[in-house]
């Protein structure tokens, strides 16, 4: 695969940012293998964002030619009180997850960051010299990939979280490094931070974040809201059976002519029209009949204009959400064990 179309796959969405192309291209000149991560929080049962929308990333980065690994920040997790920092039910949800993403993404290395800090001195002689290079308020900055803000109350151990972060990529010997836009203060950070220390600076790749399915501020409010593993309403999980999908999208935030931050429209642009060239709305015959569109933007153009009734758009999108999950549902129906708990 030439070059070019090497960035055509990172730049693909659900790609939002990459910083920088020119350093990309520098890289795929000189390395044809070069090493990509994702890290991953443990939080819950994965979902459209969690689990489908990085995952079509992942797939991108390893249809490239590179080598992608999903980091599973299972020490993170504990840090940031994830299961109340039950360190048992993590490594089960470490488990669940490793499943998950080697199923959805073949040929993608699972890491854990309890094997990465097994026996390594040279990782925490790592972690003080690049929190040398840190202030408090700085940490502070960056309590927001970790959920968290300055009014928070926390350990001690939470504002080391962001040191820890950064230095697992230069653990990881790392030449890309992705993540979702809420994650961008730390590998800005690694951007300012490695080259003091002469370390090798990766290219960032930021991706979409889709919304959740409900919306509280009223009818016509278009905040962004992102779909979060702890509000089962407001999220389609992996396992949820298809009259479940049905239910959840019947009741989703979907004005009539708007589509900004609009998840049924999110839904249809990020999942549906990834690998698909076309989507069909159903309807009867009554009402028109069926709708078919080609691209996501003609079928927005049109719900804009009013020409598609929300519960049509809503009905035909479940049904294409199902089977984009059934497969995933089918693979962990035997696999009970690993989520039923969480």
């Amino acid at each position: 695969m030439d070059i070019e179309n090497k960035i055509a796959l990172v730049k693909k969405p659900p790609t939002e940012e990459l910083i920088q192309e020119d350093e990309l291209k520098t890289l795929f000149e000189t390395n044809h293998s070069p090493k990509h991560y994702i890290g991953i929080e443990l939080s819950g049962k994965l979902h459209l964002g969690s689990l489908l929308i990085s995952g079509f990333k992942i797939n991108d980065f390893i249809n490239a030619g590179i080598q992608s690994s999903v980091y599973l920040a299972d020490w993170h997790s504990f840090i940031n009180d994830k299961f109340e920092g039950n360190w048992d039910k993590i490594k089960q949800v470490t488990n669940y997850y490793e499943e998950a993403f080697k199923f959805f993404c073949p040929g993608v290395n699972i890491v854990k960051s309890n094997s990465l800090y097994h026996n390594n001195d040279e990782y925490w002689m790592n972690f003080i010299k690049f929190s040398k290079h840190m202030t408090l308020s700085r940490a502070v900055r960056c309590l927001t990939i970790m959920g968290r803000t300055e009014k928070d109350q926390l350990s001690l151990s939470q504002y080391l979280y962001p040191s820890m972060q950064a230095v697992d990529i230069k653990e990881l010997d790392l030449d890309i490094v992705h993540a979702g836009t809420d994650q961008r203060k730390i590998h800005m950070l690694v951007r300012e931070v490695f080259p003091k220390m002469k370390w090798k600076v990766p290219v960032a790749v930021h991706q979409h974040l889709i919304p959740g399915l409900t919306n509280t501020g009223g009818a016509t409010d278009t905040t962004f809201t992102k779909m979060s593993k702890s509000n089962p309403k407001n999220s389609i999980f992996i396992h949820d059976s298809e009259k479940e999908i049905t239910s959840k999208i019947k009741i989703a935030w979907c004005p009539e002519g708007i589509s900004d931050n609009n998840p049924i429209l999110e839904y249809c642009k990020y999942l549906i029209f990834r690998d698909s060239d076309s989507f069909t709305i159903e309807r009867p015959s009554k009402f028109g009949g069926d709708m078919l569109f080609s691209t996501y933007e003609e079928l927005e153009s049109e719900y804009k204009n009013g020409k598609i009734h929300p519960l049509d758009l809503k009905l035909s999108v479940g049904r294409e959400l199902n089977d984009i999950i059934s497969p995933i549902r089918a693979y962990f129906s035997n696999k009970f064990e690993l989520f039923s708990s969480i």
